[in-house]
């Protein structure tokens, strides 16, 4: 997992071996079973979690329905709501065993006080997800629901097979009877 991450930041920045030390020597690699809950609707957190592998995933319970609006899979990242000292309007949870770096802003500030490349790497992450939640979000909102699963299958193929259809549909913005109709109608057109 170590080397995980450490080619992840690589593409970022250079490391010498006193930083990766110091990095490595804190207690961030957390391994966590399926089904944990990671943060609930109304707590507050400041946690930051980077999926090294498996699977989690962000949803609203609304009306008693479970509203999944993301996965999260190896080497994505997610700095929940919470950790702006607001409480959380949604759950995290995981959808498989998973290997998680699990950080918080206390201990972020000491490592890029000590080490500056820190925080510009954090910096150009942030960046790169704020524009990668931009397109996702006007890719949801100006798709139809085959146009989002047809998405999924070409950027995300391996969600079809990691989590459960209800959740899938629900992330498509649609009912699991109704992703069942359009997985048949789509593979079907693929047969032809």
């Amino acid at each position: 997992m170590e080397n995980i991450l450490l080619n992840f930041i690589a593409k970022y920045i250079s490391l010498t071996e006193e930083e990766k030390q110091a990095l490595l020597s804190l207690d961030i690699f957390h391994p966590v079973k399926k089904g944990t809950i990671l943060l609930h609707e109304g707590q507050k957190s400041n946690e930051s979690f980077f999926v090294l592998k498996g699977c989690i995933r962000v949803y609203y319970l609304l009306n008693g329905e479970e509203k999944t609006t993301a996965f999260y899979t190896e080497l994505d990242a997610l700095t929940p709501h919470g950790a702006t000292n607001r409480p959380s309007e949604y759950f995290i949870s995981c959808v498989e065993d998973s290997i998680l770096l699990i950080s918080n802003s206390s201990m972020e500030a000491e490592i890029n006080s000590k080490f500056p490349k820190f925080e510009t790497m954090c910096r150009m992450l942030s960046e790169e997800l704020l524009v990668k939640q931009r397109i996702d979000f006007d890719e949801f909102k100006t798709s139809s629901p085959e146009q989002r699963y047809l998405n999924v299958l070409q950027k995300r193929p391996d969600l079809i097979q990691r989590v459960p259809q209800h959740q899938l549909a629900s992330y498509l913005g649609i009912k699991p009877q109704s992703l069942s109709r359009l997985r048949a109608r789509i593979h079907g057109k693929e047969k032809q």
